[in-house]
């Protein structure tokens, strides 16, 4: 080496910088395992889908995924999160609230999403089992109301599916929409699995109907809603949009804050 910082091989001169060269991946994920940054793996089973996978770090549940085997699942997971995985404990208290179908009181780790999408993905924690928000009322729910489309983004990479409840987002106009587990049979299937009919809503917005009220409650919810459901036949009205439910002195539902999904010329 001369005072360039220069390296003779055969005659020819090298910079330091020219030998640099990118790691092999899979040298990335045999340092990280060696120094113990790795998540761990177990297999469970949750009705209505089977067999699925799930993984967790030290920060919490990392990957939900339904996979034919063992190694599909470590190679998807290496390829979306960037960490190697190996089976081992994932903490029993996500377990249970996976057969349960809940969704909060445990950890998830959010790293492999932008900080919009994990905004995103932590309020839909709390839409309630069995009912549904749409894309754009979780977006108005974050403060950027027009981001519906990056909503819909945020919900297919959604890392823990089922835990963090991306089936229960779906469409402004009540259909039901896309699913990055397995598309939108599968959609429909969880959904039915927590007591939700989504042919029921789809031939609602067939008609253009995107709320219904009670006329003696004077309380007007989202269709999904737990409080819509408990309005007799006798009793239910049907809105097409929020300004057909103000005209006649109706309330919003406190529970479920149907307005942004049914805004009608305010906003729709």
């Amino acid at each position: 080496m001369n005072e360039n910082g220069r390296v003779h091989a055969d005659g020819e001169a090298l910079q330091w910088d020219e030998l640099r060269g990118r790691a092999p991946r899979r040298l990335r994920f045999d340092v990280l395992e060696k120094v113990g940054i790795v998540d761990q793996y177990t297999v469970a089973e949750f009705e209505p889908l089977g067999t699925v996978y799930v993984a967790a770090s030290d920060r919490g549940i990392s990957r939900v995924d339904v996979s034919t085997d063992a190694r599909s699942f470590e190679e998807s997971f290496r390829t979306r999160i960037g960490r190697p995985v190996r089976p081992g404990n994932v903490p029993r208290v996500a377990l249970r609230a996976l057969e349960a179908g809940k969704t909060t009181g445990f950890d998830v780790d959010l790293r492999s999403v932008s900080d919009f999408e994990r905004s995103a993905l932590m309020l839909i924690r709390n839409i309630p089992r069995g009912e549904v928000r749409s894309y754009s009322w979780v977006a108005e729910q974050i403060g950027r109301e027009l981001a519906v489309r990056a909503v819909g983004t945020a919900m297919a990479r959604n890392p823990v599916p089922l835990l963090v409840p991306c089936h229960r987002v779906v469409r402004r106009d009540g259909r039901i929409g896309e699913y990055g587990l397995g598309g939108p049979q599968v959609k429909r299937t969880l959904l039915r699995h927590e007591g939700l009919e989504p042919d029921v809503l789809e031939r609602l917005a067939v008609r253009g109907i995107r709320l219904l009220g009670s006329d003696t409650t004077g309380i007007v919810c989202l269709p999904s809603c737990y409080n819509a459901r408990r309005i007799t036949d006798g009793h239910r009205l049907e809105f097409h949009n929020a300004d057909e439910a103000l005209a006649v002195g109706m309330r919003p539902c406190r529970h479920c804050l149907p307005f942004t999904d049914a805004a009608g010329t305010r906003g729709a």
